[in-house]
């Protein structure tokens, strides 16, 4: 599992943010207790806020939405109790639309509405990148919106559709957006999944007993027992109840570019995603990056945790000892979200400590996951350097971060991301090692399992190093947020 967010103030964090995690079950008893540890078991996409709704015929819908981790509220046996019923539906975030950088509780997940038909909740995992522009345009034709959530754009669009039913009525809606989604909803009878065209963002289909689950990733299915089906796949809606599992395609057809990056960092590693298993791929990533840009090293460390299985492949390939050089303190969470002054002065030294007798005299290959300010890598470079490390070279599990993402990840604008403005030399200097490599684009595809990437129809969606975006950003383009590369 990855590094806990939010250590340290957003500014100097050094990696991407997935924005959230969404799970919903129908068909067991207490699904709202199952929910909240398919929520934790997703906690490393979103720790801003979690939200569950439920609902019951007796009770009707229920829902709890709340800040802070899953575990500082949805522990709580009366929070449980008030969320009846074998249909619920959950949410966990981080923010990339409404309120930056600080989560109000009326942008947290799911949103609710009633409709002549009845009530539905809703959440979902990415980013809707024409969101402000629809959003003029409700406005305009009269809605009324109560967050800042991109989410709720698609409420509004529900609502002015004459569908005559809950999931014709999504379809309606879903047409109109773009961007990235993976969508969970539900009614009085059933739970929806939903993903985009081109499926960037994951979204899988379990089956518990004589009931079905959806989830952003199959260690979420884990832990509550439920056994892997089946991905959903990239434009497909699936609704279910009681009946079963039914499948619709309301989308045009498009070339699937799922994203490549969830390989990298964002999922859990001990999830399958796309019938291949994280952890085993990002041991592959480390094979490749060996092969790619050797070193002359006396051990090999990750930078923990999302660092550590390309560090073993690295390891394995290069024929370097594996040392648990730096440890991650396990215990660091929101107590240190708004520290004092010369607390967040220590920065990364809060979660992670150097292993002095590991690495003292040692010329030490540092593993990471990316580098998109650097300014983490440099902190790590200086407590190596403290701890007597006589060399200090990093070696990245992706590609250099060149171009924000705008499909559901926290990323910073493009000037101020390194690699936009400096080569793999120039950025090796300005952090002060005594190398550093990336992996290329290619060697990341063939640790994916592909040949190499196609330029002319790529398989993933590598925005983020390649500036290829599969969806235009429509409304980034449009108020001059970013300006896409030119095609040959």
């Amino acid at each position: 599992m990855r590094r806990p967010a939010l250590t340290c103030p957003r500014d100097d964090m050094d990696h991407p943010r997935e924005e959230c995690g969404v799970f919903g079950v129908i068909g067991v008893p207490d699904a709202a207790r199952f929910t909240a540890l398919g929520l934790h078991a997703l906690q490393h996409r979103g720790q801003e806020a979690a939200g569950i709704c439920a609902f019951s015929p007796e009770a009707g819908f229920n829902l709890e939405r709340r800040l802070g981790y899953v575990r500082d509220s949805f522990t709580d046996p009366a929070v449980i109790a008030a969320l009846p019923g074998n249909l619920a539906m959950g949410h966990v975030r981080y923010s990339t639309a409404g309120s930056k950088g600080h989560t109000a509780i009326r942008d947290v997940q799911p949103l609710f509405a009633e409709f002549a038909m009845g009530g539905c909740a809703i959440a979902h995992n990415g980013n809707l990148t024409n969101a402000e522009s629809l959003r003029r345009e409700l406005i305009d034709r009269g809605s009324i919106f109560q967050s800042g959530s991109d989410t709720e754009c698609i409420i509004h669009l529900m609502a002015r559709s004459i569908q005559r039913s809950i999931p014709e009525r999504m379809k309606d809606a879903l047409r109109r957006v773009e961007g990235a989604f993976s969508v969970i909803a539900m009614t009085r009878s059933q739970l929806i999944g939903v993903r985009d065209p081109m499926g960037v963002r994951p979204l899988v289909l379990g089956r518990i007993g004589a009931g079905w689950a959806l989830a952003s990733e199959t260690c979420a299915l884990d832990i509550i027992g439920a056994e892997h089906v089946r991905d959903i796949e990239p434009g497909e809606m699936v609704l279910i109840s009681e009946s079963g599992v039914e499948s619709f395609r309301p989308f045009n057809p498009a070339r699937p570019r799922f994203c490549i990056f969830e390989y990298v960092y964002f999922s859990r590693p001990d999830s399958v995603i796309g019938g291949r298993s994280v952890y085993e791929t990002r041991r592959n990533i480390g094979v490749e990056l060996a092969r790619e840009a050797p070193v002359d090293a006396d051990i090999v460390c990750p930078v923990p945790d999302s660092g550590t299985p390309a560090a073993i492949g690295f390891a394995q390939e290069s024929g370097i000892p594996f040392a648990m050089g730096i440890i991650r303190n396990q215990y660091v969470g929101r107590t240190f979200i708004e520290p004092t002054a010369e607390i967040r002065n220590m920065g990364v030294r809060l979660k992670l400590n150097v292993n002095r007798a590991i690495i003292a005299g040692k010329r030490v290959c540092l593993v990471d996951d990316s580098v998109v300010r650097g300014t983490t890598s440099t902190k790590i470079r200086d407590m190596v350097r403290d701890a007597g490390a006589r060399e200090v070279h990093f070696r990245i599990a992706s590609p250099p971060t060149a171009w924000p993402c705008f499909y559901g990840v926290d990323t910073p604008e493009r000037e101020k991301l390194l690699a936009a403005r400096m080569s793999e030399a120039e950025m090796g200097r300005h952090l002060g090692v005594d190398s550093l490599r990336f992996i290329s684009l290619d060697g990341l595809y063939r640790a994916c399992g592909e040949a190499g990437r196609d330029p002319a129809q790529p398989q993933f969606c590598d925005a983020c190093f390649s500036g290829d975006y599969p969806v235009p950003p429509s409304d980034a383009v449009e108020t001059g947020r970013i300006r896409l590369k030119e095609r040959a």
